[in-house]
């Protein structure tokens, strides 16, 4: 049985008066993709953001391979081994494809190890390579998801946190950067994805949780999630 690899319990997030998170309960085991799916608002992106530091909780738990890291700083928590890869890609533009992934290995010491991520970045991503000295703006938006991937990559992570990685994509994109994910957990890493395409992740997560308004509505097995019409209408809209 594979051991929990993050455990999150009673997580509470306020913006002011705003519950963002009122007190939900994830449980993500090493080398799987867990989805968190639901409608824009419905927390998914602020659960991304406090397992990654950039927000502190007002109250609940958040550990990590049983270490409790609830409120630590983000760059501890890259550290330790938990890499986000933002909404909206965020690559660096005036920067080469290399100084971007350059960046994303900031956290590692060994050259060694920098020089075998940059191989596996490029095995994933074959484009990158080929682009490897062009500035990151001259990227299609497909290409620029790709760098940002492979950037978080970059710092050795046990844990991997996607934030809407298929947003503005084009469809054929998007499945390949779904296989890739694939790819990704079979090295034994662990996967945590944000997404609207409730259809497509749910067809690579071994697990989903469906969050709505703060809470999480529904959960379970990914393919039992995906063959549930009732629940695809009602909370993932029809794809």
């Amino acid at each position: 049985m594979s051991q929990t690899a993050l455990l999150i319990h009673n997580l509470k997030v306020r913006y002011g008066a705003i519950e963002a998170l009122k007190g939900i309960d994830i449980e993500v085991k090493e080398g799987s993709v867990v989805a968190l799916l639901g409608a824009n608002g419905a927390g998914k992106t602020t659960t991304l953001r406090t397992i990654s530091g950039l927000i502190t909780p007002v109250g609940g738990t958040i550990e990590f391979f049983g270490k409790d890291i609830t409120g630590m700083e983000a760059e501890k928590i890259a550290k330790i081994g938990i890499a986000q890869s933002p909404e909206g890609r965020q690559v660096f533009r005036d920067l080469t494809v290399e100084e971007n992934l350059k960046i994303g290995a900031f956290t590692v010491k060994s050259h060694k190890e920098v020089h075998k991520n940059f191989e596996q970045v490029y095995d994933y991503f074959p484009v990158l390579k080929q682009r490897k000295n062009q500035l990151a703006s001259t990227l299609s938006g497909g290409e620029q998801q790709m760098l940002a991937i492979g950037r978080a990559l970059m710092s050795s992570p046990r844990i991997l946190l996607l934030d809407e990685p298929s947003l503005g994509l084009a469809p054929l994109i998007v499945r390949d950067i779904m296989k890739i994910i694939v790819e990704i957990r079979d090295t034994g890493k662990t996967v945590i994805i944000v997404e609207q395409n409730a259809a497509q992740t749910l067809k690579i997560a071994d697990y989903a949780y469906v969050l709505e308004l703060g809470t999480i509505s529904t959960h379970g097995p990914a393919q039992e999630l995906l063959n549930d019409p009732k629940l695809v209408e009602a909370y993932l809209g029809s794809h």
